[in-house]
């Protein structure tokens, strides 16, 4: 109903200008005294015009868009429909023989555009004035804006228009000297982002928002690390190939996050490589309902396998992600949850029997530190027997590759959950070597936001009021988000000719207190005043800095920049099992587990003696 009471009012409007706008240009052509003879035409056609340029308005849409939004491309519209307008009443007059000078149509057409387009324009600027007359700062979110590009403008304005959004945009920062002492849609460009701490105070300024969709990652998070200090609430917008057609919005914004501040670049992958050796294969993920895993099979879905198949001894993960790819890609997909311990060699045999998988990615492992520690036989029980289970049926029903997932904890590990990964790297080395299957594995370090990550249990004591503790104010860890994990396995899967220990390229290694102050400001708290951090001791097993690389291993690289290759494992597949049977004869005794450890890992060293010989 509004809608219509409008378009009706513009109608009105409409006529009562264009009237005018043909009698004010005969008024300015004939300096204010009209021939009779030509306001006998005007009083006989004028009518009759008027309702053919309005029908011509209505074609080009004059009576539909929304003018209180009016930019230039509406100007455009304004333009061409006033052009045609009155080209169609010059034709008019010709045809009927009620035309007028030539001279006359000319001002006819620029006056309609003032008209016209003042009428339609004066919506915005109304609105404009009367948001500037009665605006209160009082309650309204004082804005920084980091990006004086097209996104930062199209933020400003969206802030500028939802009133009810109570935004205040005061100022803009950007490093092009060339935009400072300018301004954006009346709010100015202060400096560059070195004046940031100081912008904040002048302007008192409440949230600090990113703008810049189409910057790298590194160049984000360096402006967020200025950004930090400053104890404002920080958002941003998502990368721009995240944002459809360009268009930027308010409802867009997100908070920043940690992996922001890492600065990690988007993994660019090779799709053809990746799609030759997955598309229309059965795929199997154990430990699917994992973290890892999960965001595995999410990956693998986008190149249409055969069958995706989930392995999980929990269901409840399991579950959850056959009902999120079901709801993604309906009938497109074809899933199979498997509900299967890596232990139970049985079952394993019966699945693969039935399902002949080609590519398996084995995700399935216990993962946590000092769990382990504790519980050293379901360690080896799992992360040792349970992988050589699944390599063993992998052999036997002839899959085409195995890539297992193992962690930068397997390189001169201190626990046993690094040591018992090392030895099923072992494993599928030297299983490589007699057969057919390609088997490699993928070493990478820790992953923001998977089960057991500090992230969560962070994030949880700052939600509790803290204090957020870290085993060592020194304590360094590698980081990557998961879905770069799982793109980076999948590329290094699409790589594998057999046999190699595939590296990630972690970046630099970050100190884990660092982290945890980076939170607790992105949760709009001060670190040490607000929230505390509270260090407790290095837990059993746990070392300062992971490593990613043995030192005899050497490294080489590969076609991809963030992918590398460690030296292959020189013992045969009967050593490496006479060595693992050992471990199987000792798993009721810790003390005997962990010296069986010792002589298989060389490098295993674990640094609480008394404590493990006491479990």
């Amino acid at each position: 109903m509004k809608s219509m009471s409008r378009k009706l009012f513009l109608l009105v409007i409409d006529i009562a200008l264009l009237i005018l706008t043909t009698y004010a240009a005969l008024a300015m052509r004939f300096e204010g005294v009209i021939p009779g003879y030509y306001l006998n035409v005007f009083l006989r056609s004028v009518l009759l015009v008027t309702c053919l340029k309005t029908l011509v308005y209505y074609y080009f849409g004059l009576y539909r868009s929304l003018w209180i939004y009016a930019s230039i491309d509406e100007l455009l519209q304004i333009f061409f429909a006033v052009a045609i307008g009155t080209f169609v009443e010059y034709i008019f007059g010709i045809l009927f023989k009620v035309s007028f000078p030539k001279s006359v149509y000319a001002i006819s057409f620029l006056v309609c555009m003032l008209l016209i387009g003042g009428s339609r324009l004066s919506y915005r600027v109304i609105r404009k004035v009367s948001r500037t007359a009665w605006k209160e700062d009082g309650g309204k979110k004082r804005v920084m804006v980091v990006g004086a590009g097209d996104a930062g403008s199209m933020v400003i304005q969206e802030m500028q228009k939802h009133n009810e959004l109570s935004y205040l945009p005061v100022v803009v920062v950007d490093d092009d000297k060339s935009k400072h002492r300018a301004s954006i849609h009346g709010v100015p460009v202060g400096g560059s982002r070195s004046k940031i701490m100081e912008l904040v105070n002048k302007y008192k300024v409440d949230e600090i928002i990113i703008a810049m969709p189409s910057a790298k990652k590194q160049e984000t998070s360096a402006i967020l690390k200025c950004c930090k200090e400053t104890k404002c609430k920080l958002r941003t917008l998502p990368g721009v190939y995240e944002i459809i057609n360009d268009k930027v919005t308010i409802s867009q914004l997100r908070d920043v996050v940690i992996e922001d501040l890492l600065g990690r670049e988007e993994i660019k992958l090779n799709n053809e490589e990746i799609s030759d050796y997955l598309t229309q294969k059965v795929i199997l993920v154990t430990g699917g309902g994992g973290s890892i895993g999960s965001e595995l099979c999410r990956q693998i879905a986008k190149y249409q396998p055969q069958k995706l198949l989930i392995l999980d001894a929990y269901e409840n993960g399991a579950y959850d992600l056959q009902m999120e790819l079901g709801s993604i890609y309906k009938e497109k997909l074809s899933i199979e949850v498997l509900i299967a311990s890596i232990r139970d060699k049985e079952r394993l045999k019966e699945i693969f029997g039935k399902y002949k998988p080609h590519i398996v990615f084995h995700a399935a492992a216990h993962k946590h530190v000092p769990l382990m520690e504790h519980n050293p036989s379901e360690a080896i029980k799992n992360n040792v027997l349970g992988t050589l289970n699944v390599a063993r049926c992998a052999d036997e029903y002839g899959v085409k590759r195995f890539v297992l997932i193992s962690t930068d904890k397997a390189v001169n590990p201190t626990n046993v959950m690094g040591a018992s990964k090392r030895v099923a790297e072992m494993i599928i080395q030297s299983l490589d070597k007699q057969s057919k299957t390609e088997f490699v594995a993928v070493r990478f370090g820790n992953v923001l936001g998977s089960n057991g990550s500090v992230i969560p249990l962070f994030k949880k004591q700052i939600a509790q009021g803290g204090p957020v503790t870290v085993t060592h104010p020194d304590i360094t860890r590698f980081f990557m988000t998961i879905p770069e994990a799982a793109r980076l396995v999948i590329q290094a899967g699409a790589m594998a000719k057999g046999g190699e220990i595939f590296i990630l390229d972690m970046g630099e290694a970050v100190k884990i207190a660092d982290l945890a102050r980076d939170l607790i400001r992105l949760s709009g708290f001060e670190p040490d005043i607000d929230i505390e951090i509270k260090y407790t001791g290095l837990r059993p097993g746990e070392k300062l800095y992971e490593e990613l690389l043995l030192a005899e291993e050497g490294i080489m690289g590969t076609k991809h920049e963030h992918i590398f290759i460690g030296k292959p494992f020189e013992l045969s597949f009967n050593e490496v099992m006479e060595l693992v049977n050992i471990l199987a004869d000792n798993l009721d005794d810790a003390r005997a587990l962990r010296e069986c450890l010792v002589s298989i890992v060389g490098t295993y060293k674990y640094i609480y003696e008394e404590a493990a010989a006491t479990i």
